[in-house]
């Protein structure tokens, strides 16, 4: 007999699952929620792809990676990473009958069916290279202008609806009017839905992932006619690595990009290859050796870390910054009597909250080029953010209230925007 408390769980279950948190459903109905696991940073680096934890009320889990066979169990396929593991015959009926019942949010949008303002709608872009569903939220205030489109790449474990939640940016999007889109990254192309900013094939314009991603965001552009001039990209994590890929990549697309708990463009070609950079290991970067040295890009960069991340080690955010800044350097050395750049640093604290310490770059002209945020106290988790999404620190600056005023300031044409 199925008691009062079985069904408030199975209440619980089913408005996780209809959110797209079968591993968080699954827990519920064993009784507990799951334990916490590191944000993994590739497909085999998760602790434990089926049952990677959300955490609750803002707060910070952190913990270690271990590389794992690539095959995943019969009983955890892509379409039931949860199985039926430990259920008793009865619940195991119910959770079936509660998978079948539940229906998509939404279905895939094709690019001929346009949102309406202040909606946030699904989509789907087919490229040579692969095919990727997305979300899009297009502002309330949108009727049809030429406004700025923000790209925004989600965690390993997370979805585009969590990760739109945990950084707030539709609701920033409402208030500074910009397109923010949301491409997601699926299981059959990651177990953990990292985005694979570690592999060689993911890391070349024109091929792999990056080529979907800027596939994408061009269809979005001439879809709503959106400014092609101010189109940023910003990512948390493996989203974060993937964005400063794209920075390199195709740097006559976005003009300015956001890199939060990040990696490198390149300092990975392999699994023990990236595995040594988030833990802060002595790779090309680190080491001054291999082709990975010589990425940089001129494209305008503010990055966040917290320096108690134990996921990613802070020390990746001065790698990320080193590839900018000596982009920077030498644009500012070829340009002889144009003034001298200067960086400036300042401290601050949230109310409540955590301490940081900015460090601006700024080229001849004055204006700022790389911005770089270290969180004091903080660990793997977007800055700022909201206690309903995953991987977030609300006590920390708000890392995405401040990448858009940062991104702002910087269009594609190369213009300063006061």
């Amino acid at each position: 007999m199925i008691d009062a408390t079985m069904t408030r769980k199975m209440e619980e279950a089913t408005r996780l699952t209809r959110a797209g948190k079968l591993h968080e459903a699954m827990a519920v109905l064993r009784g507990a929620m799951p334990e916490a696991t590191s944000q993994g940073m590739g497909d085999e680096m998760q602790a434990d792809p089926g049952r990677a934890g959300t955490p609750r009320m803002g707060s910070t889990f952190e913990g270690t990676c271990r590389v794992m066979d690539g095959e995943v169990p019969e009983s955890r396929s892509a379409s039931d990473p949860g199985g039926d593991i430990g259920l008793s015959p009865a619940w195991r009926d119910k959770w079936r009958q509660l998978r079948e019942s539940v229906v998509p949010l939404e279905p895939a949008r094709g690019i001929d069916e346009a949102a309406e303002p202040g909606a946030f709608t699904a989509g789907r872009c087919t490229h040579h290279a692969g095919t990727r569903d997305y979300k899009l939220y297009l502002p309330s205030g949108y009727h049809g202008q030429a406004l700025p489109l923000v790209v925004m790449l989600h965690g390993c474990t997370q979805t585009p609806d969590d990760f739109a939640v945990g950084t707030n940016m539709n609701r920033l999007a409402e208030e500074q009017l910009c397109c923010v889109l949301y491409p997601a990254q699926p299981v059959t192309a990651n177990h953990s839905k990292c985005w694979n900013w570690f592999r060689a094939e993911d890391q070349q314009r024109e091929g792999g992932e990056p080529a979907i991603l800027a596939a994408m965001t061009r269809q979005v552009i001439d879809t709503y006619d959106l400014d092609a001039s101010r189109v940023y990209v910003a990512g948390l994590s493996a989203g974060g690595a993937m964005a400063t890929t794209l920075a390199m990549t195709y740097p006559d697309l976005y003009a300015a990009v956001g890199v939060h708990s990040g990696l490198p463009h390149g300092v990975a070609q392999s699994l023990p290859d990236a595995l040594g950079a988030m833990r802060g290991g002595t790779g090309p970067l680190g080491g001054g050796r291999g082709r990975a040295s010589g990425w940089a890009s001129e494209v305008p960069a503010i990055i966040f870390h917290g320096d108690h991340d134990t996921t990613v080690h802070p020390s990746n955010a001065q790698r990320v910054a080193a590839q900018y800044a000596a982009s920077r350097r030498a644009s500012e050395s070829a340009r002889s009597g144009a003034g001298s750049a200067r960086v400036t640093v300042e401290q601050g604290r949230v109310v409540n909250g955590h301490a940081y310490t900015r460090t601006t770059h700024h080229d001849a002209e004055g204006e700022p080029r790389l911005e770089q945020w270290r969180v004091t106290g903080a660990g793997h988790a977007w800055s700022g953010g909201s206690a309903q999404g995953s991987y977030t620190d609300p006590r920390g600056p708000d890392a995405g209230k401040e990448m858009l005023r940062f991104f702002y300031r910087h269009r594609q044409d190369g213009r300063s925007v006061s």
